[in-house]
């Protein structure tokens, strides 16, 4: 199981030059991966262009970009265009419906059939990406382009929790982007869906990317605690509290990855027992001391 970061949680306040920073200590140190998420008003994709140079060939993923608010052939152009500014270094672009109280109640927008929307999403997007050709007409999105593209594709992901989306996912894409998912529904649920579906399509055996805030601590039952009632949105909007129902967790903290070393190590083994191919760790620590000692047990692992 690759070990990357998840620098999300840089984004507020959002301060570059410390996300800058945070990268080109994560390629310095050798993590496999830098995540982050498309949110606020800090655009993901220019700000990897401006870490091209700088963080060597670490792999720089979003974690995820919402579909509703960019049309696939908007996003096609600037995911080409993120990746030939790169050059070699591999960029993962990472999509997702994202959820109706956003789509709907912040961009008034329909959320009406979004597996529709998702499937006629990646009809457009992964043509585009790979040939520069598209030629779809679907109920969601329709798109009739032939132009040359400005470099080579970058691997597509998607976050996916539900069974239609793990098969749209494993159908036509690189694999899943998840949060907030234990091992046990990585198990049970993710894992043999969309790897069914990957084989069913001919494709490779899809990436499981899991992302989790992990913390080495002697407090583990208080930094639970506090994990659940910062992360307490995730325990309420229904696509994570279906994930957390198959856990047997009441809250997010539950599933984090949370204890002493030894535990945390532990807990560790069992996602990449489960078929968790790559963890983004969102560090969480209290003071410096649960800090350094979280970022040297990742540091160990790589």
């Amino acid at each position: 199981m690759r070990i990357s970061l998840n620098a999300s949680a840089l984004l507020s306040p959002p301060d570059l030059g410390k996300m800058r920073d945070h990268a080109v200590q994560a390629a310095e140190e050798g993590f496999a991966g830098w995540w982050v998420a498309q949110t606020g008003l800090v655009d993901a994709l220019t700000l990897f262009t401006s870490l091209a140079g700088q963080t060597g060939a670490m792999e720089l993923g979003t974690a995820v970009i919402p579909t509703y608010p960019r049309h696939p052939t908007m996003l096609a152009g600037q995911a080409l265009t993120t990746q030939a500014a790169m050059g070699e270094q591999p960029l993962v672009l990472g999509i997702g419906l994202s959820h109706r109280p956003v789509v709907e109640g912040m961009l008034g927008m329909s959320f009406d059939k979004p597996i529709r929307h998702l499937i006629d999403y990646l009809e457009v997007l992964n043509p585009l990406l790979e040939t520069g050709v598209v030629d779809y007409d679907g109920e969601a999105f329709t798109a009739h382009i032939a132009t040359e593209r400005p470099g080579d594709a970058p691997s597509v992901m998607v976050a996916a929790l539900g069974e239609q989306a793990l098969k749209a996912a494993g159908k036509r894409s690189d694999g899943t982007i998840l949060w907030m998912v234990g091992p046990k529904t990585i198990a049970e649920h993710i894992a043999p869906i969309i790897n069914q579906a990957a084989t069913d399509a001919g494709r490779s055996a899809p990436r499981i990317m899991c992302s989790l805030p992990p913390c080495v601590t002697d407090d583990e039952a208080e930094v639970r605690q506090m994990m659940s009632e910062m992360f307490a949105i995730y325990g309420q909007l229904p696509s994570y509290r279906a994930m957390l129902d198959r856990e047997g967790a009441a809250q997010p903290g539950d599933v984090a990855i949370v204890g002493d070393e030894a535990s945390v190590t532990e807990q560790l083994d069992a996602l990449a027992a489960a078929g968790t191919t790559d963890f983004a760790a969102l560090e969480f620590g209290r003071n410096g001391g649960e800090n350094a000692r979280t970022r040297a047990l990742l540091k160990s692992r790589l």
